[in-house]
């Protein structure tokens, strides 16, 4: 049905987290009944981004600039540092307008089911950061640890504040308002503004 250009399509697009085969296939279909006003400038967008966006060397964010535009944005408060699990978790805290510190994107957490280690995080970066801005005109004086409401979160949330502790800064973490077991890039504005205006001592 519909030939193996069609079938990669919807099998491509079924990838996508949200999306199955069913949703895939709608989706499919409406880009395809509009292809000059819809799926065409899709590709064109989705081509450019391939070729443009990059990872930011810094904090790990992407964008088409590196050192990203949160990492050169000269109205942020450097001294202070908000750690995420991933950029999709960046994006949501950015979005809520709440906070206009930097950020530190880790690329997971630790999970003994998953297999993952701290050799797999990107930590060693945010402690370098910290030391480097010692030598700056504003040190790193707080770092925030913005990771989920889970167990894996948790147990990195407490493992990371542990390694940061001789530092010399404040660690602390996001409070209520974050469910347990919820994950940061699919609550609502309000509730990530309650948790980091309650965030504590880590």
């Amino acid at each position: 049905m519909g030939g193996p250009e069609l079938e990669q399509l919807i099998a491509l697009l079924a990838r996508l987290p949200g999306l199955g085969p069913r949703s895939a296939r709608r989706a499919a279909l409406r880009l395809l009944q509009q292809p000059e006003t819809r799926l065409l400038p899709l590709a064109s967008a989705m081509q450019n981004a391939a070729r443009a966006v990059k990872t930011c060397r810094v904090c790990g964010n992407l964008d088409s600039a590196d050192p990203c535009s949160v990492c050169t944005d000269p109205t942020r408060e450097n001294g202070l540092i908000c750690v995420v699990e991933s950029v999709g978790d960046l994006w949501a805290m950015d979005r809520a307008g709440i906070y206009r510190g930097l950020y530190h994107v880790l690329g997971g957490v630790l999970s003994a089911l998953a297999g993952t280690g701290p050799d797999a995080l990107n930590w060693p970066a945010l402690m370098r950061r910290i030391e480097s801005s010692r030598t700056s005109s504003t040190p790193v004086t707080e770092v925030i640890l913005a990771l989920g409401a889970t167990v894996d979160g948790a147990t990195t949330a407490h493992w990371l504040a542990e390694q940061l502790r001789p530092m010399g800064v404040s660690v602390t973490r996001l409070a209520q308002g974050i469910p347990i077991g919820g994950a940061l890039d699919v609550l609502d504005d309000g509730t990530l503004a309650a948790a980091m205006r309650a965030r504590r001592s880590a």
